[in-house]
């Protein structure tokens, strides 16, 4: 019991002498450490936020203002053109020692240098606001930039040279643009141009032009409204909309999954490799709240926007019957662990001290070693996150708002973030193709009851040490998520290490109170509900189809000899092997980022065009001259590039039809055009996973630390969802998902379809092969 007596700061007995006190020294010791800590991240989160609120200017340059406005003062130079004279005789009149001529003429001077220095730092702001404002950069072709972009990027360069914080360019980066309705509507008609025939493109060209001339001028100007008033007119509807009103599960649906490195090992030892993992996290949460984190930079002078980086840690997607909600806290000195039906609560500090890797070991082998039966209801209790979203809603309210049920709720609702420790060993054996399939199935949707879907991530750690992140789409998209997991993987394998046998560098401290089994009290009616919740996740798991493999005939290294981004290569194979696949082609969306303003998220990149469809039946129509097949693939590949750059600038489709939308919604307008946009499936739901966002290693020097990337559920019933990620100049990682209910899509059968196409492609570039 000597753990419970720590935990107690005091305790007092009534006696016939008196109250007698007990105080425990070291209880007392930790909370006041506890105070300090928490004191010292209100002092640094000040700091930090007077030097983002100055940033391009810094306290330095105010000082140095002020010594040449004082210099000035003594060279008999005024600088300020009568100011320093007028501010002195605006200063209120005393007596005392601090209101002699002297003392009045350095106050006035110092109230003019910090209007300067102001004036400064908003006149530079601006003018960088202004110059992030210029896209025109990235419509220039590799190598053949113009000086007016060259004289752009000095600029740039020396707005922002001095060293910024991870939100230091919050305020500087432009607004997302609201494209004119002729603009958008002429993107959209271009892209389902290819999709329809005379007849049903005519149909959709009139309901455009109706919506055009009638409808869209109202819409269009409470969008520019908001455009002016908010930070960004699309960002919080999407958020709104398109995740926490949705009711349908978010397990396969929403979440999505990170893979580990898959070609080595660090250890086998699974607490070992966990201990690691999340003292990692921690110093990644804390390097977040000191700002310390460089901001993500677009060819290394252009900044991107890091606001989705605060909702990281200590978020939970709380349910409600209607619309869920995001619940972020400041702070949180514990994660929640599930094993084998059970729940715990481990702390991740002693006092001020975050624990060292050991001794996150050793608690993490405490509960592997807790031999313990689950609570009765307990084992299933996360598949309520892994059901329908009002239900799960519906149970909470009623089952979990009082007593022992709520305490142990709050606990993992207001972890840092949920540890899964999975009874079974997963990974990549190259020798075995169907294990990659296996490993992503078990981080989408594990067995649908060892997950906490509502948190905003959760580290999922294997029997044989590997991991994975299962992670919530609500509160940011998948390059968030992945600059913490190159972090992670990089700090773990570069700089904390392990033993000879696997473990964690250091000793541990067996005094440490072991981790907290967190209780409950589930009534029959709430096991009811855990097992209704289970059966549908347990249905919708099962239907879904995931084929993930390795194509290791060539990487980008080979796709740069063709003159055409990586990117645009991978998306015309997808092209090229849905139309092998299903003989048509479908509406298909690509992910882009819409980073480059402020709280930009993404757009929509409509790959498959007439430039795309033309290459695509020339390929597949009997024979042609290789030198039209390259000429059609680099027309379509332009036209790819193109339409990317114009989403990550604002001037995408799909995002301004949306708000669109909502606005008719809430007005209560009624568009047949906007309606049938929106009822549109997106057959082939495609995204590309970012890497090497951070610098922590060189991949020449390492080229076998690759991630594998991570992928989706399918977004239409009878489509696919592919992720991909260029992981070298020789690999790719593709991560193909269906449904076993559709007779018409078959992953497996899509995947090899790609390797086809991606190896026919490929041969069109390469010297010496006969034309076909």
């Amino acid at each position: 019991m000597a753990e419970a007596h720590q935990a107690v700061a005091f305790q007092f007995t009534v006696t016939p002498e008196g109250v007698d006190f007990r105080l425990s020294r070291e209880a007392l010791k930790h909370v006041y450490l506890s105070g300090i800590n928490s004191w010292k991240k209100r002092l640094i989160r000040i700091k930090n936020g007077i030097l983002r609120g100055v940033y391009p200017g810094s306290p330095t340059s105010w000082l140095v203002v002020v010594m040449a406005t004082v210099g000035s003062s003594y060279c008999k130079v005024d600088i300020s053109m009568g100011l320093v004279c007028y501010i002195q005789k605006c200063l209120p009149k005393g007596g005392g020692p601090y209101q002699t001529p002297q003392t009045r003429a350095l106050l006035s001077m110092a109230v003019f240098s910090t209007g300067v220095w102001v004036v400064g730092i908003i006149f530079f702001r601006q003018t960088l606001k202004l110059l992030l404002s210029y896209h025109g950069w990235m419509f220039e072709m590799h190598r053949r930039t113009s000086r007016f972009t060259k004289a752009w990027a000095i600029c740039v360069r020396l707005l922002s040279s001095r060293r910024p914080m991870l939100y230091s360019f919050q305020t500087s980066l432009p607004k997302l643009p609201v494209p004119t309705v002729s603009a958008t509507i002429q993107r959209y008609l271009e892209s389902v141009r290819p999709l329809l025939d005379e007849e049903g493109y005519y149909h959709v060209e009139s309901l455009a032009k109706e919506f055009q001339d009638s409808t869209a001028p109202r819409l269009q100007k409470y969008l520019v409204f908001k455009s002016w008033w908010a930070t960004n007119y699309v960002s919080d509807w999407w958020e709104e909309h398109i995740y926490l009103r949705a009711r349908s599960p978010l397990m396969v649906n929403s979440n999505y999954y990170a893979m580990d490195f898959v070609l080595v090992k660090n250890t086998e030892v699974q607490a070992a490799r966990l201990g690691n993992a999340v003292h990692a996290m921690i110093l990644y949460r804390r390097k977040l709240d000191r700002e310390e984190i460089k901001p993500v930079m677009a060819m290394g002078i252009v900044p991107m926007c890091s606001n989705q980086m605060e909702r990281m840690f200590n978020t939970t997607r709380i349910p409600g019957k209607e619309s869920d909600v995001l619940q972020h806290l400041s702070d949180s000195r514990h994660v929640a662990v599930y094993h084998k039906g059970r729940f715990f609560k481990v702390w991740l500090y002693e006092g001020s001290h975050l624990l060292k890797p050991r001794d996150l070991e050793m608690q993490f082998q405490r509960i592997l070693d807790d031999p313990s039966p689950p609570q009765p209801g307990e084992e299933r209790l996360a598949a309520l996150t892994a059901g329908g979203r009002s239900e799960w809603a519906q149970a909470r309210q009623a089952f979990f708002s009082t007593g022992k049920n709520k305490a142990a709720l709050e606990a993992i609702e207001r972890a840092a973030f949920f540890v899964a420790l999975d009874e079974e060993a997963h990974g990549y054996d190259p020798e075995d193709e169907a294990s990659l399939s296996l490993y992503g199935k078990a981080l989408l949707h594990g067995n649908c009851c060892n997950r906490w879907f509502d948190k905003s991530f959760n580290l999922i750690s294997f029997k044989n040490g590997q991991l994975g992140l299962n992670t919530e789409h609500a509160w940011a998209d998948a390059p968030i998520i992945g600059h913490l997991w190159e972090f992670v993987l990089a700090t773990d394998t570069f700089h904390l290490g392990y033993t000879e046998t696997g473990h964690c560098l250091g000793k541990p401290r067996p005094c440490l109170a072991p981790p907290q089994r967190l209780q409950w009290d589930i009534p029959e009616q709430c096991q009811a509900a855990v097992e209704h919740a289970y059966r549908e996740a347990r249905a919708l798991a099962d239907d879904v189809e995931l084929y993930c493999f390795q194509f290791l005939p060539f990487g980008k290294g080979l796709i740069k000899k063709c003159r055409t981004s990586p990117d645009a290569f991978v998306q015309m194979a997808l092209q090229l092997a849905y139309f092998r696949d299903r003989g048509t082609f479908c509406l298909t969306y690509e992910a882009s980022m819409t980073r480059l303003f402020r709280e930009g998220r993404t757009e929509t990149v409509r790959s498959c065009t007439s430039e795309a469809t033309a290459f695509v039946r020339a390929m597949v129509s009997g024979p042609h001259m290789r030198a039209d097949l390259q000429d059609l693939f680099r027309k379509a590949s332009e036209k790819h590039q193109n339409m990317y750059r114009l989403a990550m600038t604002g001037a995408g489709v799909d995002r301004h039809l949306f708000c669109l939308y909502v606005v008719s919604k809430y007005l209560g307008v009624k568009s047949p055009f906007l309606d049938e946009v929106h009822s549109e499936p997106w057959r082939l739901s495609t995204s590309q996973t970012a890497q090497f966002q951070i610098c922590m290693f060189d991949p020449e020097q390492h080229p076998n630390h690759l991630g594998a990337g991570g992928g989706f559920g399918p977004v239409a019933d009878d489509g696919y969802g592919v992720s991909y990620m260029i992981a070298g100049e020789n690999t790719i990682f593709f991560h193909v998902s269906s449904k076993f209910s559709s007779s018409e899509t078959n992953a497996q059968r899509f995947g090899n379809h790609i390797r086809q196409a991606l190896l026919d492609i490929a041969g069109l570039f390469q010297p010496g092969k006969a034309d076909s």
